[in-house]
């Protein structure tokens, strides 16, 4: 749907306002390795074709964010209200030079120039987007052409969908020339437990592919429950558990399209020693996994 006004959607949920500081002290060195930044609208317009208009959230609350949650540095990943116009990304990645790193959205039009200047600014990877209520669907061939290209920067990517969509998905994921890296956990269904064949088929797709990761991340959009998010819990769990050297971790601040509650970010980094239960296992989610995928 067409949006002519840079006016937040009146059922957009705001980011909380003072989140409290967590229980849990992250490891020295940590990396939230999902997060976004809108706007500001007078800076960095949304794209005239987003399926959302949210509130302002700059780099500078960003920032302020991981200090307080006690954080070193930030993989920020490109909001899809901005479409394919990456400027908000790069200023943020400018401003904090070697303590952040990005994620970017493209187009087949996209020049060499342009991937070569994202990568000196710090992007590192590229998102492929499968969710319908998000963005308008692309060709495959398109998605592959551009995954051919990123390659040749050392780049990986990230792709989000839906756990409904896997299996159709599975043969283009699995032609992906590069580390791929899945946003959410594939967004399980957790009202099934973790050893439904649903949550099992992507269990198996990471252990028939070593090149694929993922993010433990979301909790708060994935409950039926809410908070403390006991309810996604056991699947966080289990993929740290299998896979400890290719899972990541963010706080996907500041919660785009939340519809249920908006989450308070200290309480979401106290759910971390409840999915990596070891000093070992949270030195890989938050330290040596994104150090070696994002500043190697």
């Amino acid at each position: 749907m067409m949006k002519d006004k840079q006016v937040m959607d009146a059922d957009w949920m705001v980011f909380h306002p003072n989140p409290r500081k967590p229980s849990f002290t992250p490891p020295k060195g940590a990396v939230d390795a999902h997060c976004h930044v809108f706007g500001p609208a007078h800076d960095f317009p949304y794209a005239a074709k987003r399926k959302y208009t949210p509130c302002d959230a700059g780099k500078e609350q960003l920032f302020s964010l991981r200090d307080h949650l006690g954080f070193s540095r930030n993989v920020i990943v490109q909001a899809s209200c901005h479409g394919r116009n990456n400027d908000a990304l790069i200023d943020a990645l400018e401003t904090a030079g070697d303590l952040a790193r990005g994620v970017t959205v493209v187009g087949p039009d996209v020049t060499d120039e342009e991937l070569h200047k994202m990568d000196t600014a710090g992007v590192r990877g590229v998102r492929f987007n499968f969710v319908k209520r998000l963005v308008d669907a692309t060709p495959k061939h398109v998605f592959l052409d551009i995954a051919a290209r990123v390659k040749k920067l050392g780049w990986h990517i990230v792709v989000y969908f839906e756990a409904a969509d896997l299996h159709d998905l599975i043969p283009f994921l699995k032609q992906l020339p590069t580390v791929v890296v899945v946003d959410h956990m594939g967004r399980p269904d957790v009202s099934k437990p973790p050893t439904h064949e649903s949550f099992q088929a992507f269990i198996t797709l990471l252990s028939e592919n070593d090149n694929f990761w993922t993010k433990v991340t979301c909790p708060e959009r994935l409950t039926l429950a809410g908070p403390p998010y006991d309810d996604v819990i056991p699947f966080a769990r289990t993929l740290v558990d299998l896979f400890p050297t290719r899972v990541l971790w963010g706080t996907d601040w500041p919660h785009p399209n939340m519809k249920s509650h908006m989450p308070d970010d200290g309480i979401l980094v106290d759910v971390i020693p409840r999915i990596a239960t070891s000093k070992e296992k949270q030195q890989a989610l938050l330290v040596d996994n994104p150090m070696r995928l994002y500043w190697p």
